[in-house]
């Protein structure tokens, strides 16, 4: 299994015992809060990449946090611990674990998580629609052929606008439209390249799906102002290369899900895997 990154919000009295606990494990790279704030801060950082957040129900309105959480990180691994209840439902939590270090319990449901997640993708690979942007991707000529093939497919999973943004430099910071397909009106005003605060950039430097409504940050213009009602935005990344990032938008706020973005993210893997390809031909 690849590293997996876990950010463990827990009270502070309890942070060196789920140090310990995790840190031991060679495959996870563990950082530590005290409170739900700090975490939003992390997740929220685009130089911080998080595969999976563990809360301690201690801190105190977990459920409300964890409903905020869904809206802008419908990919995000949650694991709720309640080591005061006998047994729980995980709610809108991914799993509850209330004895988190007997037969590392907690280990033990991350790494389940991150299976099924593998699973998950394999299984949407075999899809038709994924099936077919492959070939559509292999008669693709040059970078950009595969980049106007790669939004294409996402306009045909039911966005109103899409595109993509090539990473063209990190120093000075440049990321760049490159393709794009929807209504005229939308393609002549999107931004041809982003700013440094947002939505494209953030997931660029993170590396992390993120979707946004109007009332969102960080955002894509248009939907920040309203043109657009709702926004997902995947990395496109092979390897440790970054090549920039897809955004698929619909006209109605609220109408991305997590299994929107499964398809998204396995397009984008497609299109980075052939740009890296194309790099180095």
């Amino acid at each position: 299994m690849a590293t997996v990154d876990v950010l463990v919000a827990v009270r502070r009295e309890s942070a060196g015992r789920f140090h310990k606990g995790l840190s031991a494990y060679k495959d996870f790279r563990v950082q530590i809060v005290s409170d739900t704030r700090d975490a939003l801060d992390v997740l929220a950082d685009r130089d911080k990449h998080v595969d999976v957040l563990v809360l301690d129900n201690g801190l105190g309105y977990i459920y409300e946090f964890i409903a905020d959480l869904r809206h802008s990180y419908p990919r995000l691994f949650i694991v709720l611990v309640d080591e005061e209840a006998d047994f729980g439902m995980p709610g809108q939590a991914d799993e509850i674990s209330t004895e988190p270090f007997k037969d590392n319990d907690l280990i033990r449901r991350i790494t389940r998580l991150m299976s099924d997640r593998q699973l998950e993708t394999l299984r949407a690979d075999s899809m038709p629609a994924v099936r077919q942007f492959a070939k559509e991707l292999r008669k693709a000529s040059g970078e950009l052929g595969k980049q106007q093939a790669a939004v294409r497919a996402c306009k045909n999973l039911g966005y109103d606008y899409v595109a993509f943004y090539r990473l063209e430099s990190l120093d000075p910071l440049q990321i760049t439209l490159k393709a794009q397909d929807g209504p005229n009106a939308i393609q002549a005003v999107a931004p041809k390249q982003t700013s440094a605060d947002d939505l494209m950039t953030w997931v660029t430097q993170s590396g992390q799906s993120r979707i946004a409504g109007p009332q969102d940050t960080p955002n894509h213009p248009l939907v920040a102002r309203g043109r657009l009602g709702a926004v997902a935005c995947v990395p496109v990344t092979f390897s440790s290369n970054r090549y920039g990032a897809l955004v698929a938008c619909r006209d109605q706020p609220g109408t991305i899900t997590q299994e929107n973005m499964l398809m998204l993210e396995l397009v984008a893997a497609q299109l980075a895997a052939a740009i890296s390809k194309e790099t180095l031909s």
